[in-house]
């Protein structure tokens, strides 16, 4: 059975770079955003649901991420309507992809694995992580995300340290080469303790 490994990190802090760097190592990787997309494409099993509950939100048989945003900001029961609906779903689509896989590490790129209570059922999770004032100045540099979105996701999110002293691992990714390192430093550990049981 494969291992799977939780993938977590506040915005800003190089997590999709991060799954990357443990793809070209041979894991095999699923990404809970990409999950979100499919599900609210045409055809996905979430536009059903959310057009059922808020039916402003679905156009041309999708879900219309713009027009969902809108909905949450003038209603503060929405988001958590939004999640009851889309997070089981999210769920069964990890479970599904982690139920067809032949690699010995699965990472679960979740960016909301401990709000959302993700860790149960992993082996091992691991935090990505950065000074404070290199996560404000990635995020700033988005083009689509100002000072006051970016401070309206980190009150939504667990903090980066209480993330780090939950977490099985830490990776610093303050330089693409540290952040390697560390990626295959880990592998080895967890490709060593399958190999020694």
């Amino acid at each position: 059975m494969t291992f799977r490994l939780g993938l977590t990190g506040s915005i800003g802090m190089g997590k999709s770079i991060t799954a990357r760097l443990f793809a070209e190592e041979g894991c095999a990787v699923w990404d809970a955003d990409a999950a979100v997309h499919r599900l609210y494409a045409r055809g996905g099993a979430g536009v059903a649901p959310i057009a059922a509950a808020f039916p402003g939100a679905v156009v041309e048989s999708a879900v219309d991420r713009g027009r969902l945003r809108a909905i949450i900001a003038g209603d503060p029961e929405a988001l958590t309507r939004i999640e009851a609906i889309i997070h089981p779903l999210v769920a069964q689509d990890r479970a599904d992809f982690v139920a067809r896989q032949e690699a010995d590490v699965t990472v679960l790129d979740i960016p909301l694995l401990y709000e959302t209570g993700a860790e149960d059922g992993l082996d091992a999770v691991a935090v990505v992580s950065v000074a404070p004032e290199v996560q404000r100045a990635r995020v700033l540099a988005r083009d689509t995300m100002s000072e006051a979105d970016f401070e309206t996701i980190l009150a939504r999110q667990v903090p980066d340290a209480e993330k780090r002293a939950r977490a099985d691992y830490v990776i610093e990714t303050d330089t693409m080469d540290h952040a390697r390192a560390q990626v295959r430093e880990i592998l080895a550990e967890i490709r060593e303790g399958r190999s020694d049981a």
